[in-house]
């Protein structure tokens, strides 16, 4: 129904390029306005062909437009009061834009008021202060209501509740709009009726019509015509001793029939109330609660005090209550324990029963909660026993034994009988002092210690060392030797050891071939009292040093003699000489012994065996053999360095023991074949025959020289020309090697005949004053007096390319001469 009539307020008109609508607000989507394209006058099919377009400046799309029909339709209803509110006339404006030719249409839009807001006031409650004293006919501004629709839907008229003391008044404005006033008929009085609630009604004149209202709250003020007046006048509680701070235990209540300052009602004690109570409690000046403030140290059960109660009126009125508070006692004091005396440390001897400490344990608080049981530790070896009242005495009830346990931590445990109970504990630190009866103990009853003989005097043998589980002067320990002998002699000519720390020292040095153990003991002994002691045996073993050449028991030389043996001369191979016994004082390796051939006048005639030191022959003998023999024989140990012995064995080659023994210290044997002195012999006797052999094959070669020349001059006489026989032979040809061989102090001697040897010497020739020039020219320039006399005719020299001759050669033996650095080189 609301649809239609809708529908018929719809209005169209056109002109002048401008349509104009107008629309009731609230019209549903899709309700049609009006053809847009009948309106203007075109085809409705020409509005997409020409691309129509709706602009507006509204955020939100209010209409469409169907693009085949030309049909205007609502696309969102219109709330007129939300795009317009409070406008009289609310107008929507539109441009309709076509194009091909580009046109403008101007759409405008009014949106028609309906009845769909009721009125409103500001404020849902509306507070009135009036005075209790104000007079009949006193006038109060009211709220005026708003509604949002125009005209005849807006507000119109108000009425108030019927009220015994107030009646409403309309009045107008110079605009002509209505607003309500209240009016006083009747006084008020705020103790019998503090507040009177109205209700003011606003109408609009709408079919149907609409109304809002607004609750009228008048509120009478108070004139301080009334004194404050507590609840109760006297007030009973109870509290536990304990209370912490701040709990409450009563709340007081005052009654003003005032209102406002003349009705407050402010808390407090009362002057007449005591300061230490006032100090115990704490009242809220507001409220009226009181809280407990310290009343740890209160010892009355009942306490009383006045409570005030005021107001704050021009003229404050006041009154009182009592208060009464019971303390209610609690189990809030723990046993306290106090060390009367204390006996610390203990001696761990003390006998069970030893009194250790006396304690008192005390409870503040009364009856049972002032009752207490005290305990300690089971474990351990003490007990508390009662001793007077509130005392306890602490005794031994064990042994102790400080080495296991030092000191012990004893925790007293006190608890009353209180519910619940509470329990104090206290530690007593009891420290037990030592006593001297733990003696030295060593690690081992023996010990066992190894030293090599010939050790330096005062060499470190061994450290022993115990411990004593007591401490202090009970636990120092020093170190002696306990008397004994070693040896026939004092344990102290042998050693010394650390009176603190047991270093054993060797006073002497030990032999291995005298002494190979001992042992002795050490005692450890404390410095208690009386001092404890133990002991210590200590095994001694001298460790062998090759400190002892092996002794030869067989064959003895007395006095540095030869010692003999017979041999027959025809004994046969592998026939037992002797056998060289020895001994040696060291022991293990350094006494094995072994047996070798240090010298032999005969080394393929005996053999010793290295082991059994036995000495055979190693062939049967000859009667070729001498008859004397010596051999030297060395045995030697294994020890490191390795220590020998000699003996020397004389051999004679004997069928029967002689009458006298030979001397066998000309060694009754053959001269070695080569010895030094027989080698600078034969090495002098072998250069003396050189240089002899040498001489000679130069005297031949002079000779046979000389002789040819001569021949070939002519000049060779039977007394001093070489024969032609023996020219032949002997005869030397004599060069200056080339300067590409050799120096050119090297001379040539070719020999001819016999002599087909060729020999190079260096040699400086001279001659004598009686042949002072060669007569050969091709001798070159020989120096004259050159001491060397040598016949012209006896010497050839060719091909001299040399101011020097570095060789003289000369055949005849009837020349003197003389050869400096000459040595030659021998060819073939």
């Amino acid at each position: 129904m609301r649809v239609y009539l809708m529908v018929l307020c719809l209005t169209c008109c056109t002109g002048n390029g401008q349509v104009v609508y107008s629309i009731a607000e609230g019209t549903e989507h899709g309700v049609s306005v009006g053809n847009i394209a009948e309106d203007i006058g075109i085809d409705a099919a020409a509005l997409s062909a020409r691309k129509f377009r709706m602009i507006t400046g509204s955020s939100k799309q209010y209409f469409n437009i169907n693009a085949s029909t030309g049909v205007l339709s609502i696309n969102e209803p219109i709330d007129r009061e939300q795009i317009c509110e409070l406008k009289t006339a609310c107008l929507l404006n539109y441009e309709l834009v076509l194009e091909n030719p580009l046109e403008l249409y101007r759409m405008e839009f009014r949106v028609l008021d309906i009845n769909d807001n009721s009125p409103i006031f500001p404020v849902s409650e509306y507070h009135i202060n009036v005075p209790e004293f104000l007079s009949p006919g006193a006038r109060f501004a009211l709220p005026s209501a708003q509604d949002l629709d125009e005209g005849t839907n807006g507000v119109q008229n108000y009425t108030l509740n019927p009220s015994e003391h107030f009646h409403l008044e309309i009045q107008m404005r110079g605009e002509g709009s209505k607003y309500p006033e209240l009016v006083l008929k009747k006084a008020l009085d705020r103790e019998q009726q503090a507040t009177h609630r109205l209700v003011l009604t606003a109408k609009d004149g709408g079919d149907p019509p609409k109304s809002g209202d607004v609750t009228v709250v008048v509120t009478v003020l108070d004139s301080n015509d009334n004194a404050p007046e507590f609840e109760q006048s006297v007030y009973r509680t109870s509290v536990l001793e304990n209370s912490p701070n701040g709990t409450l235990i009563v709340q007081v209540h005052a009654a003003d029939l005032d209102e406002g300052p003349n009705g407050e009602v402010m808390y407090s004690f009362s002057n007449t109330t005591a300061a230490d109570l006032q100090r115990m409690f704490l009242i809220h000046p507001h409220t009226g609660e009181v809280t407990v403030s310290d009343i740890s140290a209160v010892q009355r059960p009942l306490l009383e005090m006045l409570i005030e109660a005021r107001d704050k009126g021009a003229f404050a009125m006041s009154s009182t209550a009592k208060l009464l508070v019971e303390i209610t006692d609690v189990n809030n004091h723990g046993p306290e324990i106090t060390i009367a005396s204390l006996s610390s440390p203990v001696p761990e001897d003390a006998v069970p029963g030893t009194v250790i400490a006396l304690l008192s344990i005390m409870d503040k608080d009364p009856g049972e909660n002032g009752k207490v049981t005290c305990q300690i530790p089971d474990n351990l070896p003490f007990q508390l026993k009662p001793s007077l009242e509130n005392y306890y005495s602490l005794v031994t009830s064990g042994l102790l034994d400080r080495e296991l346990i030092s000191g012990y931590n004893i925790t007293i445990t006190a608890t009353d009988l209180g519910s619940p109970p509470i329990t104090t504990q206290k530690t007593l630190w009891v420290q037990i002092s030592d006593v001297n009866d733990n003696p030295p103990v060593f690690a081992a009853d023996t010990f066992d210690v190894f030293v090599e003989e010939n050790n330096p005097l005062g060499a470190f043998l061994y450290q022993v060392s115990a411990s004593d589980s007591d401490i202090g002067e009970n636990g120092q320990i020093s170190y002696m030797l306990r008397n004994s002998t070693v040896a026939g002699s004092a344990l102290a000519s042998f050693l010394s050891v650390s009176l603190a720390n047991g270093s054993i020292y060797a006073k002497r040095a030990f032999d291995f071939e005298q002494l190979r153990s001992f042992y002795f003991q050490v005692e450890a002994k404390d410095n208690g009292s009386p001092a404890l002691s133990a002991a210590i045996t200590v095994n001694v073993y001298i460790s062998d040093q090759n400190d002892n050449a092996p002794a030869i028991l067989y064959p003895v030389s007395q006095n540095g003699s030869v010692a003999v043996e017979v041999v027959p001369r025809l004994a046969d191979e592998g026939y037992l000489v002797t056998k060289v016994v020895a001994d040696d004082e060291d022991n293990a390796e350094n006494a094995w012994l072994s047996y070798h051939l240090a010298h032999s006048s005969d080394s393929t005639l005996f053999h010793l065996a290295p082991h059994s030191g036995e000495l055979r022959t190693t062939r049967s003998m000859r009667t070729t053999d001498f008859l004397k023999h010596k051999v030297v024989v060395v045995v030697r140990d294994h020890g490191d360095p390795p220590l020998s012995s000699t003996v020397t064995v004389g051999i004679l080659l004997a069928d029967s023991l002689p009458q006298a023994l030979p001397d066998f210290d000309d060694n009754g044997e053959p001269p070695p074949l080569l010895n030094a002195t027989n080698l600078y012999l034969i090495v002098s006797l072998a250069c003396v025959s050189c240089i002899f052999t040498v001489f000679l094959l130069f005297l031949a070669l002079a000779r046979l020289c000389h002789c040819r020349a001569c021949h070939n001059q002519g000049c060779c006489s039977s007394s001093s020309c070489c024969p032609a026989d023996e020219y032949g032979k002997y005869c030397y040809s004599v060069h200056m090697l080339p300067s590409s061989h050799l120096p050119p102090d090297m001379l040539e001697v070719t020999g001819v005949g016999k002599l087909t040897h060729t020999y190079l010497y260096r040699a400086s020739v001279g001659f004598g004053h009686g042949n002072s020039s060669i007569p050969n020219g091709d001798a070159g320039n020989v120096p004259s007096g050159s001491g060397l006399q040598v016949p012209g005719p006896c010497l050839q020299v060719q091909q001299v390319q040399s101011d020097r001759l570095s060789a003289v050669f000369m055949v005849s033996t009837s020349f003197s001469f003389f050869l400096p650095s000459m040595w030659p080189s021998r060819s073939y």
